[in-house]
């Protein structure tokens, strides 16, 4: 695998229930930082990673901030597209996102040089 393949980490884990959806954005801010190429992936019940009411997440606090990182530095989250909530309010931070099938979440495992999934 090329090194110039980006690492992908997928994140399917409700953050609403589970402190791992937010341990698994913390780690791929974590790989960002080390110059690397990172992909995100929100599919099932991670897209809930966008929620805007981060009182309603496990460690939303933290999630805010590791949303705004991410952000800032320009990284998107490809988003399940049949995983989007109807809900006004979700990614009211407009974090940019690229929808995305189940077929090409399968292609970008593929093109990836390392996948997290969580």
């Amino acid at each position: 695998m090329a090194d110039d393949q980006p690492v992908l980490v997928v994140i399917g884990l409700d953050p609403r229930v589970s402190h791992r959806a937010n341990e698994a954005m913390r780690i791929g801010l974590g790989v960002v930082s080390g110059e690397n190429e990172v992909t995100f992936v929100l599919r099932g019940p991670g897209v809930h990673l966008l929620d805007a009411d981060t009182d309603e997440l496990v460690d939303g606090d933290d999630i805010a901030k590791f949303r705004a990182s991410l952000k800032a530095l320009g990284i998107p989250f490809h988003v399940e597209e049949t995983a989007v909530p109807a809900d006004a309010d979700w990614n009211a931070d407009g974090h940019p996102i690229v929808p995305v099938s189940l077929e090409r979440i399968a292609d970008l495992v593929r093109q990836s040089r390392r996948a997290l999934v969580f």
